[in-house]
């Protein structure tokens, strides 16, 4: 630890754990903190499927990271660097520009969209929208195939074909709210082309695997009324600039293919010297320290959390868990006291399917419908009005300068 009174801390990645972290961080006046991130923004990544159906626009799911870290009380500061590696026997964190000290280090950089490496085609020809940039392309791409369709009304109209591979949380949403969105565009415009055709490839039995059995089937019955076509035990074999090919040896026309088939490490994370699981992620202790580090963390997607034995999803409620956790155990490590050991679970499922519809599993609790996707919406606008409140003190310390 440090020799002077304060701490210099480093936190990589500004996802949800990383700005939770910084958030419960900055609460110590002794702690320095430095965020690092390549992107200038915050992306809500929960809300992304509003994005793409016009429900939001990009200023609503993103949060300047410069004004965030100036609205705390002087002792975060934001650096737009992207780190290329980590120095952990001197203590240093590498980026493309310089080295930079630290006392601890936070490492929340999350995880990314996996492009399985034998899908021929995957990384041409489908899109990924954990990103806000794919996100944003996807969406203008998507408007003007609707808009290239409305011009055709009244002489031939061809069917906009959406292909969205992954039967989890990600592949759920995206395939409902497009669905939903489609169905109120026609609605409201009173088109004569009205052809959308959704399908939704699973690789399993059924969608949303390993989540509660009523949840599924609640998600079932809504695709199914929204007219998505599921493709059960099935996986993307190639895919062409028009064609999606299956291993069910199925060969479906395709306009978009947007792939959520699943997560893996981030990058750096693929480089950095750390005991890593089968699968890549970082491995922590009960305390969410790496091994042979103590003053190192890491929190959120690029590690696997544990309860009981059994893996916790990599939500944004369990990201932010892990951060409320690691700042509390930084602030004890530098105090001298005992760590805490963590015991997060998921408090709840929200799964959104659609304009005003979603289900949810709250503390044991069902909800679905209107009501479900209220209580979604809250959650939501909670969390962004936290991050603007720190963004409007950034400001006015800006404009006031």
């Amino acid at each position: 630890m440090a020799e002077t009174n304060t701490t210099k801390i480093i936190v990589i990645g500004g996802g949800y754990a990383g700005l939770r972290a910084v958030e419960k961080l900055a609460k110590n006046p002794q702690n320095e903190i430095t965020l690092f991130d390549k992107n200038s923004y915050h992306f809500m990544q929960t809300e992304v499927y509003d994005l793409i159906a016009n429900e939001e626009d990009f200023a609503q799911v993103s949060v300047d990271l410069f004004t965030f870290c100036l609205g705390f009380k002087g002792n975060v500061v934001f650096a737009k660097q992207e780190v290329c590696s980590v120095d952990f026997t001197n203590k240093k964190v590498i980026s493309s520009t310089q080295r930079h000290n630290y006392d601890c280090l936070v490492i929340a950089v999350g995880a990314r969209t996996k492009f399985v490496a034998d899908v021929v085609g995957l990384r041409t020809h489908a899109h990924g929208i954990k990103v806000l940039h794919r996100a944003m392309q996807f969406k203008q791409k998507f408007e003007m195939a609707l808009f290239k369709r409305v011009e055709q009304s009244g002489t031939t109209c061809s069917a906009i074909n959406i292909v969205v591979a992954g039967g989890g949380l990600s592949g759920v949403e995206i395939a409902a709210q497009m669905a939903s969105f489609a169905k109120c565009f026609y609605k409201k415009n009173n088109f004569i082309c009205r052809k959308l055709n959704i399908i939704l490839i699973n690789s399993g039995e059924k969608i949303l695997q390993g989540l509660d059995e009523k949840l599924v089937a609640k998600s079932d019955k809504r695709l199914h009324k929204l007219g998505v076509s599921i493709r059960h035990n099935c996986r993307v074999t190639e895919i062409s600039e028009q064609s999606v090919t299956l291993s069910c040896e199925e060969v479906l026309p395709m306009d978009f293919m947007i792939f959520a088939g699943g997560i893996e490490p981030n990058a750096l994370v693929c480089q950095l010297q750390l005991e890593k699981n089968e699968k890549g992620y970082i491995v922590t202790n009960s305390h969410l320290q790496v091994q042979n580090h103590e003053e190192v963390f890491a929190i959120g997607d690029c590690t696997t959390i544990y309860n009981k034995g059994s893996v916790v999803a990599p939500t944004a409620d369990t990201a932010e868990q892990t951060a409320e956790v690691c700042a509390q155990n930084i602030n004890n490590l530098t105090q001298k006291k005992p760590l805490i050991a963590h015991a997060i679970k998921s408090r709840g499922v929200l799964i959104a399917l659609g304009r005003n519809y979603a289900v949810a599993k709250i503390y044991g609790i069902y909800f679905s419908g209107y009501f479900a996707f209220v209580m979604k919406k809250i959650v939501e606008r909670v969390y962004a009005k936290k991050l603007d409140m720190h963004s409007h003190k950034g400001c006015k310390k800006i404009f006031k300068d």
